[in-house]
């Protein structure tokens, strides 16, 4: 297990709200021994003038799930990760339904955490692929 701090379902929720996650309607639904899952509405929360799932809501699923897997992966309660960089490929629009994400390591060092996160339909057709750069700074 990758996790320093013991995740739950509830208490992940818990710290999303009255943030982006909980406005954009994500929740987290499945944590295993090296990823997390969160599924994402597509609505008119999460739609682009189009109708289509917005590339900055998939990329909002995406670093949302990297930010809280590397504050998982954190020992010291005096640090605290901050995304410094992120790509997406859009590969597959989505007009209803949900999205699922879901995060696993490419490197979880000292002080740079690296995340793959695939977004995928709800017949699991992979609508978009991202990496995200996490830096572990102090708290200040």
């Amino acid at each position: 297990m990758i996790w320093a701090k013991k995740p739950t379902l509830e208490a992940i929720q818990k710290q999303c709200e009255n943030t982006m996650c909980d406005h954009l309607g994500m929740v987290f639904t499945e944590i295993g021994d090296d990823y997390l899952v969160a599924t994402m509405p597509v609505d008119h929360r999460t739609h682009q003038p189009a109708g289509l799932l917005h590339g900055g809501a998939s990329v909002a699923l995406a670093e949302s799930l990297g930010s809280i897997a590397s504050f998982l992966c954190m020992k010291s309660p005096n640090t605290m990760p901050v995304g410094v960089e992120i790509n997406a490929n859009h590969l597959r629009s989505v007009r209803s339904g949900q999205v699922i994400g879901r995060v696993t390591p490419i490197r979880v060092g000292k002080t740079v955490h690296v995340w793959n996160i695939e977004i995928k339909n709800e017949t699991s057709d992979l609508v978009c692929v991202s990496r995200l750069t996490v830096m572990i700074v102090d708290r200040k």
